[in-house]
């Protein structure tokens, strides 16, 4: 008997619900994640029994674990992992390899048949993209080179469980059916895949960077484009034999490039978080406590093997390549949990029938652990590293060569005093003085020929929306000196004021107002500057007036 009568009530009593253990983890510094499969727990057939509306769960977390890829794919660009270089590729391919074998044995171990101990080997591998990417950048080390490097080797691992997820819904279709045509569905469903792969590079190429130049000079008309894209050709990837998530990371991957990706990605961030708080309390719901409780003693061997296994291979690989002890250190303990993706992964196993619930429950139970650790270890990485640093000298080689290729051959990032919200009109004039007075300025707007008027000119712009507030994050706070917001509206600019302090900028801010009464109020939210430009005018045009009348008396007389 359900304990609602009404979906609504149902999705409202769930969110309340996981707000308030969302503030208790927020306190306790654990990952969301954690929270939203507990209260999954407690609100599934093992708990409270509340959700029994299971077709629209499913469906919002299906357009989250979408959003979640599509986010992901949006980080892939190319060019960047070209520049990552040779350590990112040997220490993810390496911690993969590791990982799976070793894994795989110790799955056998624990009792588990070779499927199933398949799966486990593989989720094992998988790191959260999402968790280190938000730690590091709290830390403030997302720029540094562990933390460069880091971002690395998780892109190579989302390769590989994109790959790995296209192998295991070919074996599921192709596992369903009679052997004599075996090979001709794998053949087929390989030929599907590429075709989807030129299809895509297509769109990347010739059709989605007009698109978007189009759709940009309306950011919400960008979004929705954004998410219609996404959904689409996670569809796409449904319908032809593959998963949505493979379909939705193909998506991201083709914007990655674009210069809206981060003004996308940031905007996405909210409503991929809100999608999937539903897929973990979908996924929460699934479990039943008293099978959970026959995996504790595995989950703890297996998180054991994961919380130092994966920092040891990182390690052993870094140092081999001539990096320092504790650069290998603080990048291997972000390799310390398993991710949202092996959850994802497992599902899929269900889906296709790979796995029983048992052992998703195990892989579930392996992730609660791991990444509440890890989360610990990630947060007080340094004074963890003072303590273990006099027995970590066997990572380090005598000399190490490739770290001090970094520290030589590195180049300073170019500087930028000024970042200039608004370059129309007002924030070119504005910029010009800037630049007169010496100063270097990093121009943003949400007109792409704004943007595109300012590089003819080779000045640096970047597409961005003043009012999202997890934008700034993206840009250079640290080196700049000043803040300057040229657009009009008492919202946009308490928005960007708002976003600045959260981000801990502790540069100068000027503002703009186009009233007494909007310069007031932002007076008294402390910002260091009021730009009032019909103010300016006003008394340039009083000036020129008195002026021309001087001269006019001066010339009577």
């Amino acid at each position: 008997m359900p304990v609602f009568d009404n979906v609504f009530y149902e999705i409202t009593a769930l969110l309340l619900v996981a707000a308030v253990v969302g503030a208790l983890a927020l306190r306790l510094r654990q990952p969301l994640i954690v929270a939203f499969i507990a209260v999954g727990i407690a609100v599934g057939p093992a708990g409270l029994g509340w959700v029994s509306s299971r077709d629209q769960v499913d469906l919002l977390a299906t357009l989250g674990i979408a959003l979640l890829l599509f986010v992901v794919g949006l980080k892939l660009d190319l060019h960047l992992i070209r520049s990552l270089g040779p350590v990112a590729l040997a220490t993810g391919l390496g911690q993969v390899l590791f990982t799976s074998v070793i894994g795989y044995f110790l799955a056998l171990a624990l009792g588990l048949d070779h499927l199933p101990a398949i799966y486990v080997a593989v989720a094992l591998t998988f790191s959260s993209t999402i968790i280190i990417v938000k730690l590091l950048s709290d830390k403030r080390e997302i720029d540094s080179l562990h933390g460069r490097i880091a971002v690395g080797f998780l892109i190579v691992q989302d390769l590989v469980v994109i790959v790995a997820m296209i192998a295991l819904s070919a074996l599921g279709v192709a596992g369903q059916q009679d052997n004599a045509v075996l090979w001709r569905d794998v053949l087929w469903i390989v030929a599907k895949g590429i075709g989807l792969l030129a299809a895509v590079g297509l769109a990347m190429r010739y059709l989605l960077p007009r698109l978007l130049h189009q759709l940009a000079r309306s950011p919400e008309l960008l979004m929705l484009f954004a998410i219609a894209w996404a959904v689409a050709l996670a569809a796409a990837g449904d319908a032809l034999g593959f998963s949505k998530e493979v379909g939705a990371f193909l998506a991201g991957m083709t914007i990655a490039s674009t210069p809206y990706r981060e003004a996308i990605s940031t905007r996405l961030t909210t409503l991929r978080d809100f999608l999937l708080l539903f897929f973990f309390v979908s996924l929460g719901a699934q479990l039943d406590l008293r099978l959970l409780g026959a995996q504790i003693g595995p989950s703890i061997a297996l998180s054991l093997f994961v919380l130092i296994g994966n920092p040891l291979i990182v390690m052993v690989i870094m140092g081999a390549m001539g990096y320092r002890k504790r650069t290998g250190f603080l990048a291997g303990l972000t390799v310390a949990q398993i991710s949202e993706f092996s959850l994802v992964f497992a599902a899929l196993g269900l889906t296709l029938g790979h796995i029983d619930a048992d052992t998703l429950g195990l892989i579930t139970l392996v992730g609660l652990v791991t990444i509440g650790l890890s989360t610990y270890l990630i947060l007080y990485s340094h004074p963890l590293y003072d303590r273990l640093a006099p027995y970590l000298g066997i990572f380090e080689r005598r000399v190490t060569h490739r770290e001090q290729a970094h520290e030589q051959n590195a180049r300073p990032a170019v500087a930028v005093d000024v970042i200039l919200f608004g370059i129309g009109r007002f924030g070119d004039g504005v910029a010009r003085s800037l630049r007169h007075r010496g100063l270097a300025v990093l121009g943003v707007d949400f007109d792409p020929q704004a943007i595109a008027a300012w590089q003819r000119q080779e000045l640096m712009a970047v597409y961005g929306d003043v009012e999202d507030p997890e934008f700034p994050a993206t840009l250079p706070l640290a080196q700049a000196r000043w803040v300057v917001c040229t657009i009009p509206g008492r919202d946009a600019n308490l928005a960007l004021h708002h976003a600045l302090r959260a981000h801990g900028f502790r540069g100068k801010v000027a503002l703009t107002a186009h009233s007494v009464y909007d310069a007031r109020l932002l007076e008294q939210q402390h910002a260091d500057l009021v730009l009032r430009p019909f103010r300016a005018a006003a008394e340039q045009a009083d000036a020129a007036a008195s002026g021309g009348g001087g001269k006019r008396r001066r010339r009577r007389r």
